[in-house]
């Protein structure tokens, strides 16, 4: 919905900053209009013939009405496309009444023809009105004419004039309904794609730090064994702490702006680092040029989810990688499900897998001492 159609705002000056070209050039197409004035003005050259006082007066009332119009009508667009205004609702309603006040001026002059006017004022109600009351003003209009006509008998003679303000009205509702829906979209992409970016970063960050932080904390764990009796191999773990906790540093930031890029290599020689500081054997290929290069990146994420999850839960003593062409499957002699829900890595990775039109399997894998073991497989289209 727009800003037009909800409470009226505190009364603050929201000209400045507007975007939208129809709160600053609208009026012009209200100024096309005008050339239908004519017709009135006509009609006041026609009855007042040797009354050159009240040709001057009607003649300066019509001036005024299409003074009066086009200022309420450039209000009423800054109201609708930047917001309303105690102010600016005055002026667009106060507009319309003081509209309304010169037809009953003009009505002496010209008569009944001054309904043909009221294009102008089912115009302004359906262009210019916040949407509900857009739909009151046009229905007022359209009968108010018609009971004017039939309460001075001139329905049969003027009823085109009717046409006029009731296609208007209707036309200017049915494209501000369109405008409204477009905006509801326009919103509602807005809204999912910060929604999207958001899991994106979530997930991101969930698989840089999740794997990072396991690893760290294995060599943390490792260092404090050792800094008693090997305290040269405690400072090497020690100084690989501290060179991942920048490269983490680093990734971070590139997930943040949307920069990352994973490359299978790298996450291969992280993988076996991490399975052989926990003291996990591993089995895991080394012919990256196997598997299809568009797919090489969610490859490499998903052998990192893998990895982290094997290190962090499974309690295995070995873990089998392999991957081919559009798959990956990493399987491992743990403790298995066993009915546990999947945590978060899996979820995100089945939403990244969605996003490429892959998809995820789970299930048992190498039978242990332990339990079945877990099977992790990726196939990708």
């Amino acid at each position: 919905m727009t800003r037009a159609d909800g409470p009226c705002c505190p009364d603050v000056d929201l000209d400045v900053g507007v975007p939208d070209p129809w709160a600053r050039h609208g009026w012009l197409l209200a100024a096309v209009w005008l050339v239908f004035l004519g017709f009135p003005a006509s009609s006041v050259f026609d009855t007042t013939v040797g009354q050159p006082a009240v040709r001057v007066a009607g003649l300066l009332l019509l001036v005024a009405f299409a003074a009066i119009y086009i200022f309420a009508f450039m209000r009423s667009q800054i109201g609708v496309h930047g917001g309303w205004t105690r102010t600016r609702l005055v002026s667009v309603y106060g507009g319309f009444v003081a509209l309304v006040l010169i037809m009953a001026l003009l009505w002496p002059i010209i008569g009944a023809e001054v309904l043909g006017v009221t294009a102008f004022l089912a115009s302004l109600a359906a262009f210019g009105f916040p949407f509900r009351s857009a739909v009151v003003g046009v229905v007022l209009v359209t009968v108010a004419g018609a009971v004017t006509l039939v309460v001075t008998d001139s329905l049969d003679e003027l009823w085109p004039l009717l046409l006029l303000p009731a296609l208007i009205g209707s036309f200017g509702l049915l494209l501000r309904r369109m405008i409204i829906g477009d905006e509801r979209r326009e919103a509602l992409q807005r809204t999912l794609a910060v929604a999207a970016e958001r899991d994106r970063v979530a997930r991101d960050v969930h698989d840089v730090l999740g794997h990072s932080l396991t690893v760290v904390s294995l060599k943390a764990d490792l260092a404090e064994r050792l800094v008693d009796i090997d305290p040269a191999r405690a400072k090497g773990e020690i100084a690989a702490i501290r060179s991942l906790t920048r490269q983490s540093l680093a990734e971070i930031r590139a997930t943040v702006s949307g920069l990352r890029i994973t490359r299978l290599s790298d996450e291969r020689e992280a993988a076996v680092a991490a399975l052989r500081d926990a003291g996990i054997e591993a089995s895991v290929p080394d012919d990256y040029d196997i598997v299809d290069p568009a797919h090489r990146i969610t490859v490499a994420w998903a052998l990192r989810e893998a990895t982290t999850n094997v290190i962090r839960h499974s309690g295995a003593q070995r873990v089998d990688v392999a991957w081919g062409p559009t798959w990956l499957e990493v399987t491992d002699d743990g403790h298995g499900l066993r009915g546990r829900r999947e945590g978060s890595g899996l979820t995100g990775l089945r939403e990244r897998l969605a996003g490429v039109g892959g998809h995820l399997d789970v299930g048992e894998g190498i039978p242990g001492r332990s339990g079945p073991g877990t099977r992790l497989r990726v196939e990708l289209p």
